[in-house]
């Protein structure tokens, strides 16, 4: 570390035309700038500079020295521009997962529209119904539904949903509803059990065997749409055109589902992760107004 000061220092003073000059850039005394350059020479073994009272020349060893010294002064002000850009521009390559419902309808909506105004920012979206390892995965924000365990890793809860029991068809009787196959995700653990409140307070449990699992939410809804069973979809993902899925019991409510950003920073995000989380929390609030 010493060396790379005494370089930086030697490129200051040939550039500058005296040690005197450099100094004063550099804001450090003449005897410290004389001092480093000294202690340069002595290291290398060479005279780099033929000092006069009136003028400083390179030696032919310091002609080669000076051209890599100065390359070396130009990296770390780039570098340190580079770096001061990004408190100032959200920029560079940033890792975002969350599960399919949420990466569809929510987090690649919200990140699209952030890329429109930063160009530089470049999004890795990875959209996954299995939770997988923030840290190993190099993950740098990801989006959940339900706190995490793991006391490792910082987490902000950032929104919430509920899911809603559907079918393909409306108005389902007691009696459909009980014989209908269930529909499972992965992530659902069986035996399926479901407790659901009407306004008044009265609840109800619903009950049912699995007949169907799949690893994937679009592919569950894409059963369910098409008659296969029932099953829960998030409150926003229920739409109204062809192909729609209904509540199976809409006078009863699951219990909401919050929603929780995850990222392994200790200490201030980073701007491009800062942006992208403002971002997915907004277009979350918008898709899916806060709820009792």
């Amino acid at each position: 570390m010493n060396q790379l000061r005494h370089m930086s220092v030697f490129a200051h003073i040939v550039e500058a035309g005296s040690i005197t000059a450099a100094a004063d850039s550099l804001q450090l005394s003449k005897s410290v700038v004389s001092q480093h350059l000294k202690a340069l020479e002595k290291e290398l073994g060479v005279s780099l500079l033929k000092r006069t009272t009136r003028r400083q020349t390179l030696t032919s060893a310091g002609e080669d020295f000076f051209k890599h010294c100065q390359s070396l002064n130009a990296i770390a002000q780039t570098a340190w521009q580079q770096a001061q850009e990004a408190v100032i521009i959200p920029k560079g390559r940033i890792r975002i997962t969350a599960p399919n419902a949420l990466m569809g309808s929510l987090v690649a909506p919200a990140i699209g529209k952030l890329m429109q105004d930063y160009p530089l920012l470049v999004p890795e979206l990875i959209s996954t119904d299995t939770q997988i390892n923030v840290i190993a995965e190099n993950i740098d924000l990801a989006i959940r539904v339900g706190a995490s365990k793991d006391s490792t890793i910082k987490q902000r809860r950032i929104g919430q949903f509920r899911d809603v029991l559907c079918a393909a068809t409306p108005n389902l009787t007691q009696a459909e509803l009980d014989s209908a196959p269930y529909i499972a995700n992965r992530w659902e653990i069986e035996p399926i059990e479901h407790q659901m409140t009407a306004d008044d307070g009265e609840k109800q449990l619903y009950i049912a065997k699995v007949n169907c699992l799949s690893d994937s939410f679009y592919t569950s809804l894409a059963l369910i749409k098409s008659g296969a069973g029932v099953g829960i979809i998030p409150d926003f993902m229920i739409n109204t055109g062809e192909h729609a899925v209904y509540p199976a019991l809409p006078d009863y409510q699951l219990p909401v589902n919050p929603v929780y950003a995850l990222y392994d920073y200790n200490n201030k995000l980073p701007l491009n992760v800062q942006v992208c989380l403002s971002a997915i929390e907004e277009q979350l609030s918008l898709t899916i107004p806060r709820q009792p």
